[in-house]
């Protein structure tokens, strides 16, 4: 992780919004293809707060091998609603992004957009098991690159047809995406989190099954989450360093020693 991290050269904003009890419930904005950012996310919240997150995944991770075994070997599981309750009973922390895969596959003009449809369930289980929610916001991964053909794109065209054939799941297709230069390689971006104040259930204590009570606190987070967006980007804006990146031969020299450290451990 440590050429990854110096590369996009993250800032974290709002640890003081941590709670210290248990369970928390981490919600936040799913970046495009998902799982360029995450694992930063991840590495400081066990480095600064000690949480090793769990998290909660699209069911159609456990369908590709290799790739299902990666994920549980880092604590991820299929995000259901036992699964869920039973890591709640435990006391962790557990991520969820309510767009799923669908705000993962993102389409034109949905840059830093919340996909979360009418779903709820987070709300629902955060106030059956007494958890308290973290919304936060990350921004850069988005900036990187230009959707070129998203998923209308792609089933309209002729493998749309075959697809279909397949029963594929169109929520989840991924757009091709293209960065800049001649090579239209991703730009470098600075990476950018914010965690909001946490959002107590205790006012909504036994009103799991009401759904206007789920609805509301619903609301809330994504209202944080969104305001959470607005402020990493205004603040992206005007960061002096925002593409200040090492120079290639100094990220070279780096991993070369830090390949070197960890071969010797």
């Amino acid at each position: 992780m440590e050429p990854w991290f110096r590369l996009c050269r993250p800032l974290f904003f709002g640890w003081e919004n941590i709670p210290a009890d248990r369970p928390l419930l981490f919600v936040g904005n799913h970046t495009l293809y998902g799982v360029i950012d995450a694992p930063i996310l991840f590495l400081e919240l066990l480095q600064q707060k000690n949480i090793f997150l769990r998290s909660l995944g699209d069911r159609f991770h456990f369908h590709v091998p290799i790739w299902r075994d990666l994920l549980q070997r880092y604590g991820v599981v299929e995000g259901s609603r036992e699964n869920c309750g039973r890591l709640m009973k435990q006391g962790e922390s557990i991520l969820v992004f309510p767009g799923g895969g669908r705000e993962v596959a993102k389409k034109k003009g949905e840059k830093y957009k919340l996909v979360w449809k009418k779903r709820m369930g987070f709300a629902r289980m955060a106030i059956e098991h007494h958890c308290t929610i973290v919304p936060f916001s990350a921004v850069g991964v988005e900036d990187m690159f230009d959707v070129l053909l998203d998923s209308d794109a792609v089933m309209a065209s002729p493998l749309g047809s075959l697809l279909r054939k397949f029963n594929i799941r169109t929520d989840v297709i991924l757009p091709l995406s293209v960065g800049t230069g001649p090579m239209k390689l991703p730009r470098l971006e600075r990476f950018y989190f914010q965690f909001a104040p946490p959002i107590s259930t205790a006012d909504y204590a036994g009103d799991f099954e009401n759904k206007e009570a789920c609805w509301q606190l619903r609301e809330r987070t994504r209202e944080a989450i969104e305001d959470g967006l607005q402020q990493l980007i205004e603040f992206q804006h005007n960061d002096p360093e925002r593409w200040l990146t090492p120079s290639l031969s100094q990220l070279a020299q780096q991993s070369m020693t830090w390949l070197s450290a960890w071969r010797n451990r």
